[in-house]
């Protein structure tokens, strides 16, 4: 006869293992760019209303000559000033949790929340700075590999058919440069914002790599476009920002643009803040929030005037 017998622990149920790893792991944030490339409205903040008026000052048509002649007055020319206005609106979102989750959670769950809504923030932010950029009247498409179709009426003329290239780089600065007028951005470059799509049609342009083989090697190994025709590009992977266009999302959507393309109004720089606990303590909640908005300087296709060429598509 046996001296013992065998007994479970748990004797229903299934065997579990409670481990958890000593750090917390957080999901990858896309990456935003177009806050770096905006003019906050000097002079606007707390307690001056909704709205904010920019004041533009229009150029001054050249003559065909400025000669005078003797007895006669000096021709007088019109002076136009003329505005667009912003207004700000209220922006943020909350997460709820309670003293009780917090009180047994191997993990400090406050300043992980916190982590992740500032990542929320920022790309709140970079979208609606984004559509500002995209709100520009010149529209350029990219209809094949070296042709293109450019609308002046905020509306896009065409599908695209094709994605970026060398070629396209050089219509688009040559647009700014010598149609619109359009000064630098940054020095003597013009800033270029694009899906990772279209810098990819870029540097798979033969006439790319031709080119950075011997004035920038380093370039393809660091997936750096880098600067072309006085436009220095940035990439972004954000995809609520800068989408896939064009048929069978063949072109990476982007914005190149020069100074002053994009305004942003601001009464309240968005913050984070701690909830006030409810029923005594166990509900608890933490947010971020901000008083903003981000509107285009020059909302015209003229000479002198326009400063934002947004590759898009129907």
């Amino acid at each position: 006869m046996a001296q013992f017998q065998w007994q479970f622990d748990a004797p229903t149920g299934t065997f579990k293992q409670h481990a958890l790893s000593r750090r917390l792991y957080e999901a990858a944030v896309q990456r935003s760019v177009f806050m770096d490339h905006v003019r906050p409205v000097e002079g606007f903040g707390k307690r001056q209303g909704e709205n904010v008026t920019l004041t533009r000052i229009s150029n001054i048509a050249e003559p065909t000559s400025g000669n005078l002649v003797e007895g006669e007055r000096i021709p007088e020319d019109v002076f136009t000033v003329s505005t667009t206005s912003i207004t700000v609106v209220e922006i943020g979102r909350a997460i709820p949790f309670t003293s009780f989750a917090q009180d047994l959670s191997f993990f400090d769950i406050e300043n992980p929340i916190q982590n992740k809504m500032v990542d929320q923030m920022r790309l709140v932010l970079d979208t609606m700075a984004a559509k500002a950029f995209k709100a520009g009247q010149i529209k350029y498409t990219i209809t094949s590999f070296g042709s293109e179709t450019v609308t002046t009426n905020g509306t896009p003329g065409a599908q695209a058919s094709d994605n970026m290239n060398v070629y396209h780089c050089e219509e688009i600065r040559d647009y700014l440069f010598d149609t619109l007028a359009c000064p630098p951005a940054e020095g003597e470059d013009y800033i270029g914002i694009f899906r990772t799509l279209g810098l990819r049609g870029i540097k798979r342009d033969p006439s790319w790599e031709t080119w950075h083989k011997y004035t920038d090697p380093q370039a393809k190994y660091n997936a750096e476009v880098g600067r072309i025709e006085n436009i220095r590009f940035v990439e972004t992977n954000h995809a609520n920002a800068l989408g896939k266009i064009g048929a069978s999302s063949v072109c990476g959507e982007g914005v190149v643009f020069g100074a002053d393309a994009v305004a942003m109004a601001e009464v309240l720089t968005p913050e984070m803040r701690a909830g006030i606990p409810q029923d005594f303590g166990r509900s608890k909640s933490v947010a971020w929030y901000g008083i903003l908005q981000f509107g285009v300087i020059w909302t015209t296709a003229n000479l002198g005037e326009a400063r934002i060429v947004h590759v898009a598509s129907t």
